[in-house]
């Protein structure tokens, strides 16, 4: 069973709608112990990066995050959620991360270009993971919400990308830790394809457990 992790952070609603919609089952916990449990983790995301982080880390959650993904079990971070598994944000002074992922978090330059990031984007896949097999881009948009976006250090980490004022990173991940900078939950088809992926790599998770 997949654990979103509420922090007071994310938009619980959507998402746990999303997964209902895909007969995934789930539950919602602050607790570090039941968390700590589920099959998978969710961390969702909305708003500033280091109030994000100090409430993980009043919670203790930061530490059960570190410690879960060591058990080689899934763990999704949405939007903000994304952001804070790099190594540090400059959102509002440099602030540590959860440092899954090597990367900082920096705010767009503005210009030319509106900030936040609001509306339809199309991805380019850049290599075959887990949570894109067997999906195709080529109609398919995805809805992003953001003032701030990954530099990754390596890009390897980087599955896929968007384009705003440059290449922006959209979907990430290494291992069992994987990332998406838009909102799944409310990207129509594709989203629901992604997430539906996740949850049949949550599946295979356990069979090999």
């Amino acid at each position: 069973m997949i654990g979103i992790i509420d922090y007071g952070m994310g938009n619980l609603f959507s998402v746990s709608k999303a997964l209902e919609r895909l007969e995934v089952d789930y539950f919602i916990s602050e607790d570090k112990e039941k968390l700590a449990q589920a099959t998978a983790l969710l961390l969702p995301g909305v708003g500033s990066f280091r109030d994000a982080m100090k409430r993980l880390r009043e919670e203790g959650l930061d530490v059960m995050i570190r410690e879960y993904v060591q058990t080689g079990k899934p763990l999704l971070g949405i939007c903000l959620g994304m952001q804070l598994l790099f190594e540090e944000s400059e959102e509002n002074g440099p602030t540590e991360g959860l440092k899954l992922l090597p990367g900082k978090v920096k705010r767009f330059p503005g210009g030319d270009y509106k900030v936040p990031h609001m509306g339809w984007n199309q991805l380019e896949f850049l290599k075959e993971t887990p949570i894109t097999r067997e999906l195709s881009t080529q109609e398919e948009h995805v809805y992003f919400v953001h003032s701030y976006y990954i530099d990754a250090k390596e890009s390897n980490v980087v599955m896929a990308k968007s384009t705003y004022y440059e290449d922006v990173a959209a979907i990430v991940g290494r291992g069992n830790i994987y990332g998406m900078q838009f909102h799944p939950e409310k990207s129509g088809k594709l989203g629901m394809a992604l997430l539906q992926n996740f949850a049949k790599l949550v599946e295979e998770s356990q069979v090999a457990q």
